[in-house]
């Protein structure tokens, strides 16, 4: 295996093991942040979605499930991100461990499948030698991002919301893809809720979102994978996405969304300042650059999915 292609022993875990000890979370709403990917103008609108959401008297958590570095390739960017973001409940996805564990021989530690031009990887994996370069300057970051779980299970309105990465068995894995989703991976699904005892799962890292709802035996369950909370994720629309789970509806609506034993789960988009990201992308990773080349086109026009391609397989998908 090439490096970004690879997945490292220390990606893996046990499903079983992943909700044995759930932490208590108070409050009204839960907002998981997937894909920030150093996009400090994408942290500004969430908190000022969160702070709306607080003026109309609801207590609002902010969790961040990995890779919220990737283009903050600057040091004063890099410091930003990381101590905003640290304020939180965090775990890592494969950007950060890869910023606390340089060396590893993981390249990017993004897993890429087959499916994914060679290309992309090898721009990734330049993506991450460069900001490993930034990272390695910031010996007090690596070492709070090297004291970071893996994934997090929540309790929260009284289900257990296992908060990951890429899937059930890895930190990078493809499980929750859309593109598993458009594959058909009920079996799978079964065996990781069961596995686990989860009632939802939310994942981000393979870029493109997906909301699921079916039941495992006779239990209702949920998937969110959030895409990006940084760039686009759908056709014509630079907005980045978040999960919003909530014991009430959200205040801005949302691009999808239902609700399930009693919590309103949706994908909120994220109208960040696009002019203003791009001004500064742009004087990071400037034409031609890595970072340029794979994603400044998908800043700027979102995917080529639409928000009906979202929803697998139905709301009342069953199971058993």
């Amino acid at each position: 295996m090439t490096e970004g292609r690879s997945c490292p022993l220390a990606y893996r875990y046990d499903p079983a093991s992943l909700c044995s000890e759930p932490q208590q979370v108070a409050g009204d709403v839960l907002y998981v942040i997937g894909g920030l990917y150093g996009n400090p103008h994408a942290l500004d609108e969430i908190e000022r979605l969160a702070r709306e959401e607080e003026r109309q008297g609801r207590q609002v958590t902010l969790v961040f499930n990995g890779d919220f570095n990737w283009f903050n390739a600057a040091d004063g960017l890099f410091r930003e991100i990381n101590n905003r973001v640290l304020e939180h409940i965090v775990s890592l996805g494969n950007v950060d461990y890869e910023l606390a564990n340089p060396n590893d021989g993981a390249g990017c530690g993004c897993a890429y499948p087959d499916f994914v031009d060679e290309g992309v990887v090898a721009r990734s994996n330049a993506i991450m030698e460069r900001l490993q370069g930034v990272a390695g300057e910031h010996s007090d970051i690596q070492a709070r991002l090297s004291l970071l779980p893996r994934y997090r299970c929540l309790l929260f309105g009284g289900l257990k919301v296992l908060v990951i990465h890429g899937d059930p068995e890895s930190l990078a894995g493809w499980g929750l893809a859309h593109e598993s989703f458009v594959a058909d991976n009920e079996a799978k699904l079964t065996e990781w809720f069961r596995a686990s005892g989860a009632d939802v799962i939310v994942s981000t890292h393979t870029c493109l979102p997906v909301l699921w709802s079916g039941t495992v035996g006779e239990r209702s369950c949920v998937v969110a994978n959030n895409g990006a909370a940084g760039m686009g994720n759908l056709r014509q629309d630079p907005r980045g996405l978040v999960t919003r789970i909530g014991l009430m509806s959200p205040v801005a609506e949302p691009v999808v969304g239902f609700e399930r034993q009693g919590l309103n789960v949706s994908l909120l988009p994220v109208a960040y300042d696009v002019d203003a990201w791009l001004e500064q992308f742009d004087r990071l990773w400037p034409a031609g650059s890595a970072a340029s080349v794979s994603y400044r086109e998908r800043i700027v026009g979102g995917t080529s999915i639409t928000a009906d391609d979202i929803m697998f397989p139905s709301v009342t998908s069953s199971m058993r």
